[in-house]
């Protein structure tokens, strides 16, 4: 009975850390659905919205204002960074290839790694309590509210995306950039808008990715987004890049490996299990689990 109850702590840890990878990699999914950029900055996203959630806490409290309403500054600060990123390193390069592209978004990543250390240091800062740690119990199994406002948010935020990119206007406007800028802008679609607006939501998911993580490891620093950016990454792939259902199907896979390894296998082992995941998906079935191969005219 004491090892069930322990898988199944394990399996509820493993859903939480999945769907904070889900919901980076449905902003990976965003951008790379519509524009076909793979942005290796967006790890470095949620690390300057755990930054803006840090100071503007205080100020929110003083206020008297609900300390978790520090989500809507640090989506509003991404989004703005995802569009402004979008505008002067990736909208010039459109057109040209694709490792020039890559470059330049390992290149924005370092940029802002750096920067955010020249300014705040290396050193781990506190992130203060956002939300209840109240404990939920049911029988033996435990979890707190942290945990099922995770799981909850991101699932919310697959759907309401999913939603966005089906029913709206502006969401026919991204699936037809998708599919052909050129005739898209030949039908009255604004591209450049578009592709701003990705950039914001997809900004803005990794925003709340980083509430939702520094929430439950109360730290930040201005590395803590690059691994937690590859590890979505791995999510998105496997799931499918480009399917929004397939990043949180890929985010809950990864989190629960990992925290399966970490218990029964070893916790040094755990990212090197991640990885060799990515491994065998490129191998295997490089579209992902829920992608499908699609032939080219040639």
């Amino acid at each position: 009975m004491d090892n069930l109850i322990l898988f199944i702590n394990q399996v509820i840890n493993g859903i939480q850390v999945g769907s904070i990878y889900a919901l980076v990699a449905l902003g990976y999914t965003m951008v790379y659905g519509i524009v076909k950029l793979i942005n290796f900055a967006h790890g470095d996203f949620i690390m300057v919205g755990a930054y803006v959630s840090l100071f503007s806490i205080p100020v929110l409290v003083g206020m008297g204002i609900p300390a978790w309403l520090c989500i809507i500054i640090a989506v509003a600060a991404c989004s703005l960074l995802g569009v402004v990123t979008e505008k002067i390193a990736y909208k010039p390069l459109r057109g040209s290839p694709s490792l020039s592209v890559l470059i330049t978004a390992i290149a924005v990543s370092l940029f802002l790694e750096n920067l955010f250390m020249i300014f705040f240091s290396s050193a781990s800062k506190p992130f203060p309590a956002v939300f209840s740690a109240e404990t939920i119990s049911l029988g033996k199994i435990q979890t707190n509210m942290v945990t099922i406002l995770t799981i909850v948010l991101s699932v919310v935020c697959m759907v309401l995306l999913q939603l966005f990119i089906k029913k709206t206007r502006m969401g026919k406007a991204m699936r037809a950039v998708s599919e052909d800028a050129g005739a898209a802008m030949l039908m009255g679609v604004n591209s450049n808008t578009t592709i701003s607006m990705t950039f914001a939501i997809g900004s803005g998911l990794a925003a709340v990715a980083s509430v939702m993580y520094c929430s439950a490891y109360p730290l930040a620093n201005p590395y803590m987004g690059s691994m937690l950016g590859l590890k979505a990454f791995i999510a998105a792939v496997l799931g499918g890049i480009g399917i929004i259902p397939g990043a949180m199907l890929g985010g809950f896979v990864i989190g629960l490996v990992e925290s399966l390894t970490k218990a029964y296998i070893s916790s040094h082992l755990a990212d090197a299990v991640v990885f060799g995941i990515l491994i065998i998906v490129l191998l295997v079935k490089p579209t992902g689990i829920l992608g499908k191969n699609v032939g080219e005219k040639v």
